[in-house]
């Protein structure tokens, strides 16, 4: 009856993701607790079930019981508007998003255009969050998120469309923004060999996205106290937690689907589905895994650096090879040159990341900083 009906199908397939979700959360959440007690040579969470594995139920039992505050200054709707204009966008996503070639909600021809649009909404969210607050270290915090996620979210579409350039099937030719298409076009050699610089962009993006070091800037507890959320406690902050490692899941998937050749590679286009949902699970697991390792290894950028090289690096290098794309495209050039020009530019890029990464660390802070310091 469920497969006559595409609308209830759709519906029961939307309910298991808006259940599966929640879960996510509270197990990475578990898991990214002890793999950061692992890196710190500590325990993690301990203390409620066996090796603390309750801990994340016991957390959202906390915050689901937690007192609701507001400021009495805040804007009311706008206060109380943002978290949902930050989750529901990440949840949208997830209607095109295929996990399998026959697991997903609904299969868009521009699914991957989809993706990209309903996630940029969250950016609001974070603006009206620190507007509405009615605190200026949640507008500070506000107005950083913003112009971070703009400026890395040209890069990331970029690197998006380098991918969907050169993505062939033989019904639709080259050129796909269908995720299911993307996958198939893969076969036995996954796009990360044809673009590993748009990789490499869309990695450092995504980072940017979901705030995670060295690009936690927005949120940093020293520098604004606690972000855009600062005011929020109970159920409305736990949004914001969700919508953070949803959005890691998304991105995590998402690569693997771009660049690892989702459920196909290396087993080619006749994987069952015994076989497609462990390879996506384990290409998803090893994203969501190095996002949590990065967390914890890498020092926080400044403002003027982060978009310092968002502007002057990750840009250029995405133009070029959009550029690079379109001259094999028109001319016909065999798919070998793709790879060994990214690979060339890829190279390029990494030094220049090296280079500042090293200038960074070594210029001095100005007495100013210092002042600026001590007054906070």
């Amino acid at each position: 009856m469920i497969a006559d009906n595409p609308w209830l199908d759709g519906l029961v397939r939307m309910g298991i993701i808006a259940l599966a979700m929640p879960l996510s959360v509270v197990i990475l959440t578990y898991l990214e607790r002890k793999i950061s007690g692992r890196l710190q040579q500590r325990l993690g969470p301990m203390r409620v079930g066996p090796y603390g594995v309750l801990q994340g139920l016991a957390d959202t039992i906390k915050l689901l019981t937690k007192e609701d505050l507001r400021p009495q200054t805040a804007d009311r709707w706008t206060f109380e508007l943002a978290p949902f204009v930050v989750v529901v966008p990440v949840f949208l996503a997830f209607v095109t998003l295929p996990f399998t070639a026959d697991l997903f909600v609904r299969n868009l021809e521009l699914g991957l255009f989809f993706i990209l649009a309903v996630s940029g909404v969250s950016i609001v969210g974070f603006v009206m969050a620190g507007w509405g607050s009615d605190n200026k270290y949640a507008l500070l915090g506000g107005a950083r998120a913003a112009a971070q996620l703009i400026s890395y979210e040209i890069p990331l579409v970029l690197a998006v469309v380098a991918v969907a350039m050169i993505a062939y099937t033989p019904e639709a030719g080259r050129g796909s923004l269908n995720l299911v298409e993307i996958v198939d076009g893969q076969g036995r050699v996954p796009f990360i060999v044809w673009q590993p610089l748009a990789f490499f962009i869309f990695l450092v993006a995504g980072l940017a996205e979901l705030y995670r070091q060295p690009f936690d800037i927005p949120v940093a507890e020293s520098e604004v106290v606690g972000g855009p959320f600062i005011e929020y406690s109970g159920i409305r902050w736990s949004m914001f937690q969700m919508a953070e490692f949803v959005s890691m899941v998304l991105i995590s998937v998402l690569a693997s689907l771009l660049f690892l050749g989702g459920w196909n590679w290396p087993l080619g286009n006749g994987a069952g589905i015994a076989l497609q949902v462990p390879l996506i699970f384990v290409k998803t697991s090893f994203f969501i895994l190095l996002f949590i390792w990065l967390r914890f290894s890498l020092p926080r950028l400044r403002i003027d650096q982060m978009m310092q090289f968002c502007w002057q690096v990750l840009l250029p290098f995405a133009l070029l090879q959009i550029i690079i794309n379109g001259w094999v495209l028109v001319y016909g050039w065999p798919d070998w040159t793709l790879g060994v020009s990214s690979g060339a530019l890829t190279l390029v890029a990494g030094y220049l990341t090296y280079r500042a990464a090293r200038q960074a660390a070594e210029q001095p802070v100005s007495p100013r900083l210092h002042r600026v310091g001590s007054v906070m």
